[in-house]
Parts: C-alpha cells; structure tokens; sequence
C-alpha cells in the first residue's frame, strides 16, 4: 500500500507569481491542496471521478443507462412521464460528460492561450530591458543624460523666440 507523505520537494512555479503572491504551476494539480490527509483524499477522489466521468466514453454509458428505461416509460402513456424521463434521466445524465470534456478542451486551449501571452510578455520585457541597457551603454552620459537634452530641446524650441529648425 502506498502512503501519501509531505516529505517531497515544494514544486517550484513555472511562471513566477501573481502580484499578490499566488504562485502561477504549469499544471492544475499543484493548486490542489493537500495540507492534510482528508484534503489529499479528497483531491484524489474527485480528480478520479472527474477523469472518468469526463469522457464521451461515459456520455454513451450514460445514454445506453437512460434507453433502458425508455421503454417502461413509455409504456405509461403519459407525456409528462416521458418530459420527466428526457430531462432527469437522459439529458442530466448524458450532458453531464459531454460538457465536462467540452471544458477540458476549452481549458487547454485557454491554457495555451495563456501561456503563448505570457512567453510574449516575457520576450517583450527581455528586449525593452536590452534596449535600455544599449541605451544606458551607447549614450555618452547614460540614460539619463540623454533624456535631459531631448527634455531641453523641447523646452528650447516651446520658449518664446526658441530655435527654429
């Protein structure tokens, strides 16, 4: 049997952390809380159950489940018995799965999505902070020199009898 233990390694965030200090994983498992034995237990449960319900594989399970009761139903010629039937029998049963695998394609995509923004901003930061530092090392005087001309240029040319060009 094996035991679930705290004794590994803390997962370090893929992508840093959030402004207010939540850390941002690569994968959804590591936002499952597992601080005690019932929320381990829980977290794996429900992860389960989840899995093998979402999949259309159950969505046909669901509707074979549901057709075998058609036939008594029907038999009860009453079309409020069969109302009944379609919307608590079959459709509850059968979306059910349908829908959940529907969000985990939605949700990878949104996740790649996600992470193509965030490898974009990550390659706009890297080349702003190359373009200061070229600044910074190209400018004579640095940076802010530089923006002390341009800053009195302008003031020049906005004085009353500045330099035109």
């Amino acid at each position: 049997m094996t035991t679930i233990t705290d004794t590994a390694a803390p997962v370090v965030p893929k992508h840093g952390y959030t402004k207010d200090g939540t850390p941002v994983y690569a994968r959804t498992h590591h936002f499952v809380r597992t601080d005690t034995v019932a929320q381990r237990i829980n977290a794996a449960v429900g992860l389960k159950i989840t899995i093998l319900v979402g999949t259309m594989w159950c969505a046909y399970l669901f509707a074979v489940i549901a057709f075998v009761s058609l036939p008594s139903t029907i038999k009860q010629h009453s079309a409020t018995v069969i109302v009944l039937w379609l919307s608590s029998e079959f459709i509850q049963l059968v979306l059910l799965p349908i829908i959940i695998v529907g969000q985990n394609i939605q949700s990878r995509a949104a996740d790649a999505r996600a992470t193509k923004t965030f490898e974009d901003v990550e390659d706009a930061r890297r080349k702003i902070e190359h373009a200061i530092s070229l600044l910074d090392v190209n400018t004579e005087g640095g940076l802010h020199d530089a923006v002390a001309i341009i800053t009195a240029a302008i003031n020049a040319k906005a004085a009353p009898g500045g330099a035109a060009t």
